[in-house]
């Protein structure tokens, strides 16, 4: 794998992209706090296959050159993979236990919580959890009361 740092003018959108709504202010936020850790997956046009909202955020952050990956893909994959990128992340769950491990060891640094993705409200909401009082509600209504997320 071969990651290249190109010109932000030689990458271009597909223009067909069917996610929406690109929470582009977190993705801002996350590339100016912790640097670029994903390249933008480009086919061999310079076209985006994965990593729409990250080169939209270099824009914004007026990147000059932005990490890239170039696929190996027929064109076919490609808009395939456009798609699964974006699909598989939806079948992923949160293990609430860890992810209050997590939160409390970045409390106990003094980090600013927000800056994990979350927002205010969903902090709020994650902190507030009643464990006693609403695991009945959890094990019958199969969703957290406090957030609304679905569970199994």
């Amino acid at each position: 794998m071969n990651i290249l740092l190109k010109s932000i003018s030689d990458i271009k959108p597909y223009s067909r992209n069917p996610r929406k709504k690109l929470n582009l202010d977190k993705v801002v936020e996350s590339i100016r706090n912790y640097g670029w850790q994903q390249p933008i997956v480009v086919d061999r046009a310079g076209v985006i296959i994965a990593g729409h909202s990250r080169y939209e955020a270099a824009k914004i952050l007026e990147c000059k050159e932005i990490p890239v990956l170039i696929a190996d893909l027929s064109p076919e994959k490609a808009k395939a993979y456009r798609i699964a990128d974006n699909k598989t992340n939806q079948y992923s769950e949160w293990d609430y236990s860890l992810l209050n491990k997590e939160f409390t060891d970045l409390l106990d640094i003094n980090m600013d919580l927000e800056l994990t993705g979350f927002d205010t409200k969903e902090l709020e909401d994650f902190f507030t959890f009643d464990k006693e009082d609403d695991v009945a509600k959890i094990k019958t209504e199969k969703s957290c009361p406090s957030c609304g997320v679905k569970l199994k």
